[in-house]
């Protein structure tokens, strides 16, 4: 929505990316990830999801993006989407019938779990944007869980049927020329079978405490992701991938190397980010540290200083004519590595952070945050 709006309506779409590919064309640019283009509510900047196989008007048209796909092609340059499938949005039809009733077939397509024996939640799990995990739907009687906002309910990666659906989705775009996915919270598919309570954590390593992420960085969250039933699903597809020489960039939030090395290369994602660096301030040695160790370590990661929700490089650096040459250093180091360096938009132009009027916000979580200045 922010990139390059080709109708004047405030909304950057499809048309207008397609536009500007000879300006990224001549950056160098060959794999652009495109963020979620697909109908959504809205309640997380189009991480939630309520039709995976249909274009939101927002940002155009089938048309457009056929269009897009074709000159991407032509200059060589290959285009990735986002699969969003840890949650849908609660608008999504599979949703709606779910909560219909105990029976509905499409009940199991996510977790639901009776209340503990209080009245609560069934266990102590976290959304990571604030409040319990766990949202009491009064309808049927039980909680269903949603690691995110309440309006993005967790699929339940147990259920073949949910594996087959998403299946098709992947070959629904890859049909249509996409060449491939980031894959949004890749590590969080699959949650502990007996739902176990996450361990606390012990204060010294509490970081980033404040605004609605506190009581989610507070817990090891041993049980409600990072299983290794995760890679299974991320075999899965990449087998389908493979039918289509198509390509899968993990999302994968762990900041230590090895841990992130055994998600990627073989036959799970071809490639993984590897956020150190966009949990950094400037601090040389420590960056220069990180990526020695992480680019030891696989050969398979993508490097990335800044992305969505996140304090941009710049502004982490030093600000100004410094943040500026600092970010370009390790946009420079990083082009040289193993792996495949990322550029987030607006980073070729040596853009910090700017501070938006509460009145001109958008975002419905930044702004039930706490005010950050110049974020």
């Amino acid at each position: 929505p922010s990139f390059q709006d080709s109708n004047a309506d405030g909304w950057g779409d499809l048309a207008g990316v397609e536009q500007r590919l000879s300006y990224l064309e001549d950056l160098g640019v060959d794999l652009l990830w495109i963020t979620p283009f697909y109908p959504s509510p809205m309640k997380d900047q189009g991480y939630d999801v309520s039709n995976y196989l249909e274009i939101d008007p927002r940002y155009g048209t089938f048309e457009d993006f056929d269009r897009l796909i074709r000159s991407a092609h032509s200059r060589g340059m290959r285009i990735l989407a986002d699969l969003v499938v840890n949650h849908t949005s609660s608008q999504h039809d599979w949703f709606r019938r779910a909560r219909t009733s105990r029976d509905n077939s499409h009940r199991d397509f996510y977790i639901w779990r009776a209340a503990a024996p209080d009245g609560g939640p069934p266990n102590n799990w976290q959304s990571h944007f604030g409040g319990p995990a766990w949202t009491f739907d009064p309808q049927t009687g039980e909680y269903y869980l949603h690691l995110f906002t309440p309006d993005q309910p967790d699929l339940n990666w147990q259920n073949e049927a949910v594996a087959r659906e998403v299946d098709a989705i992947l070959r629904f775009w890859f049909e249509r020329g996409l060449d491939g996915f980031r894959i949004d919270t890749a590590h969080y598919l699959t949650k502990h079978p007996d739902l176990l309570d996450n361990p606390p954590l012990p204060d010294g390593k509490v970081v980033r405490i404040g605004g609605i992420t506190t009581d989610w960085l507070r817990q090891e969250h041993r049980y409600d992701g990072s299983q290794d039933s995760a890679k299974d699903i991320h075999r899965r597809w990449n087998r389908i991938a493979q039918e289509y020489d198509a390509f899968l960039l993990g999302e994968v939030y762990v900041l230590e190397p090895s841990n992130l090395a055994s998600y990627v290369g073989g036959d799970g994602l071809h490639s993984a980010f590897w956020f150190g660096l966009v949990e950094s301030g400037w601090q040389p040695a420590a960056i220069q540290e990180g990526l020695a160790i992480a680019a030891e370590t696989s050969t398979h990661l993508a490097w990335v200083q800044s992305s969505h929700g996140r304090s941009r490089a710049v502004t982490r650096y030093g600000g100004g004519e410094i943040g500026r040459r600092r970010a370009l250093l390790v946009a420079t180091l990083t082009i040289a590595l193993p792996g495949t360096p990322f550029l987030y938009q607006g980073e070729e132009l040596g853009l910090e952070d700017e501070l938006i009027p509460s009145a001109l916000q958008r975002d419905p979580l930044a702004m039930s945050d706490d005010p950050s200045p110049g974020r």
